[in-house]
């Protein structure tokens, strides 16, 4: 599994606020409706359930918020820098500017969890970070993150 299956280049933006968890989530499903045709309102309620079972803020400013989908065919990702950091209720309590959510087919399995573990991989990398942090070119943002794994693969 590559980051470029998982994450089109127009699911990747840079925001200017969100004011809360849930607007953010609402950005979210917007762009996954926009992009892979992703029912807003279920992707919505499904972030929001996920996100009660514990944060998925991961610490150093990165929020990984996932979701599993009835209808879906394929993991899918979108890609969100913030310009102003949300308070998250990141394990580091840390406010979070950098967000990866991903969403799966309900019955996706160890898909899902491929899916979740690269773009763990993928958010832990400092340098990967300051790159993402330093670009605000939705385009520039989403080769950072699909070169970075090109270049480890290679």
């Amino acid at each position: 599994m590559e980051l470029t299956s998982i994450l089109k280049p127009e699911a990747v933006r840079v925001a200017g606020n969100a004011s809360s968890k849930k607007r953010l989530f609402l950005d979210l499903a917007d762009i996954a409706s926009s992009v892979f045709g992703i029912d807003r309102e279920d992707a919505v309620d499904a972030l929001l359930e996920r996100e009660s079972l514990g944060p998925t803020g991961v610490g150093k400013g990165v929020a990984l918020p996932h979701a599993r989908l009835e209808g879906l065919e394929e993991v899918s990702g979108v890609f969100l820098r913030l310009e102003k950091p949300l308070d998250f209720n990141a394990v580091d309590r840390q406010p979070v500017d950098l967000v990866f959510a991903l969403f799966a087919p309900r019955n996706a399995g160890v898909d899902h969890l491929k899916a979740l573990a690269l773009v763990s991989r993928t958010m832990r990398d400092p340098s990967i970070c300051t790159k993402l942090r330093a670009n605000s070119d939705p385009a520039a943002l989403h080769a950072i993150l699909t070169e970075s794994q090109a270049v480890k693969a290679a």
